[in-house]
């Protein structure tokens, strides 16, 4: 089995520029640090700065980036996976 693209979306916001970027792919076995079988990557930012991440490169587990840290993060599922990320882009703009 390949990886197939299990969710893809992206927002522009045309007020300051930043970007909502989500890539979430099904994998036929856990990507290196993970126990689930889901690689992802999900960015908050402008072209040259990450503002927010989320993601699981291999061999750094599940793990998000806030604030210029990296901490852990836990994976339960896709779709909260995309709520927690969101939560976190609309605290950062002042939405929440």
């Amino acid at each position: 089995m390949k990886a197939i693209r299990a969710f893809y979306d992206r927002v522009e916001f045309p007020d300051d520029g930043a970007i909502v970027e989500m890539s979430i792919w099904r994998v036929p076995t856990p990507v290196i640090g993970s126990i689930h079988s889901f690689k992802y990557s999900l960015f908050y930012g402008r072209a040259d700065q990450r503002i927010i991440g989320y993601d699981n490169v291999r061999g750094k587990s599940d793990h998000r980036h806030i604030d210029g840290r990296e901490e852990p993060y836990t994976f339960l599922t896709p779709e909260k996976l995309i709520a927690d990320f969101l939560a976190d882009v609309k605290r950062e703009r002042g939405e929440l």
